[in-house]
């Protein structure tokens, strides 16, 4: 029988519960989950540039080495091209938060009213009037109060995300000497399928960054022509923004949502077709991913069940919030390689009796001399 075959009701309890607890954990250690996730996603993006360098005659320090430089050189010209492209925004930087909050407010106080034009039964109620007076309230010196408190934040993230790029450099180098130092504890008998388990959570956490990359370009195009052809500005910038941000299962749709929303309504004050153009185009890109584009690269990458994955992405989410919602289907992918591996070597009688054997002629070796 097959290892899929071989999986139970109990196996898959011991999977589920393996993923909640990692999550769980991984949320208190968020300083090292972050860069961990991050490098890692580095790591799969370098892997076949590495390997080809590999091919072509290098060691691996050497290759590891030039595809790091290579690496940051590229970025480093990116942020350039970005910086002497982008056009420098009228505001300055420390105002643009109150001008977007300013402009979303106003979105919403005109949505609010044209609802009440639209639908006259709702004026007796009042809605708009309430729900400008309640942001009013909310929003009064919301920037003043919060907005050290965010810069503080992010400084303090700063030393922690420099850890990715290190992270990564280490898993190029030194990648195939821990699977050997893992191999090497494993006794004899249950070599082929340690390897093959090894093998396995590798191909799987690949495929599913892979997936996840290949998502983010796609996500990234589409938002992008959808937004240059209603008339945005840096659409291709916004585009990759809240496709990166799409990372987080339905609350980065929503936040990259609300953000290019909250740019059209300041770029366009007077225009609110230009935001519900927007809310459009996030909502058809939406629902081409649920439909089209996650079932070509996520869905087929992971090969788990619509349901078990919906499941686990609430379970995370209650258990670690933004964090759970990020990290727990790459875990659970990885937990399901590795519990249905040790399922099938707890049950394979065969391999059990080859284990106690080889114990048994170990012991013998250890006493012959002893009789």
């Amino acid at each position: 029988m097959s290892e899929h075959q071989q999986s139970g009701p109990i196996v898959w309890s011991g999977i589920i519960a393996a993923t909640c607890i990692l999550v769980y954990l991984m949320q208190q250690v968020l300083w090292l989950s972050v860069p961990f996730l991050l490098g890692i996603i580095l790591y799969y993006m370098l892997l076949s540039p590495m390997q080809r360098l590999l091919r072509m005659g290098y060691s691996r320090n050497m290759a590891a080495m030039i595809v790091g430089a290579g690496f940051l050189l590229t970025l480093f010209l990116a942020v350039l091209a970005a910086i002497t492209w982008i056009p420098a925004p009228s505001t300055a930087w420390h105002e643009l938060p109150a001008r977007y909050l300013t402009a979303g407010m106003r979105f919403l106080r005109n949505m609010m009213g044209a609802l009440e034009t639209q639908f006259p039964f709702l004026q007796p109620a009042h809605l708009g009037d309430s729900v400008d007076a309640s942001l009013a309230s909310y929003t009064k010196g919301f920037v003043e109060r919060h907005l050290t408190d965010v810069l503080v934040g992010a400084a303090a993230w700063v030393p922690s995300l420099l850890l990715a790029p290190f992270l990564t450099f280490f898993f190029l180098r030194d990648g195939r000497r821990f699977k050997r130092f893992l191999a090497r504890a494993v006794p004899n008998a249950f070599f082929e399928k340690t390897l093959y388990l090894l093998h396995e959570v590798d191909q799987t956490a690949r495929r599913y960054f892979h997936g996840m990359l290949k998502l983010t370009i796609i996500d990234t195009l589409v938002l992008s022509v959808g937004l240059w052809a209603i008339g945005m500005q840096a659409a291709l910038v916004l585009g990759f923004i809240a496709a990166v941000l799409a990372w987080v299962p339905y609350v980065g749709s929503i936040a990259g949502c609300l953000l290019v929303v909250l740019v059209a309504s300041a770029d366009a004050p007077d225009n609110n077709m230009l935001a519900y153009s927007a809310i459009f185009v996030f909502i058809a890109a939406r629902l081409l991913d649920d439909f089209i584009f996650m079932p070509l690269t996520l869905g087929r990458s992971l090969r788990m069940h619509p349901l078990v994955t919906v499941l686990m992405i609430f379970i995370g989410g209650a258990l670690a919030g933004v964090t759970g919602l990020m990290l727990v289907l790459p875990l659970l992918g990885v937990m399901m390689v590795i519990g249905e591996t040790i399922g099938v070597l707890l049950t394979d009688q065969r391999l059990q009796a080859r284990h106690r054997y080889a114990r048994s002629l170990r012991v013998k070796q250890a006493s012959i001399d002893l009789k």
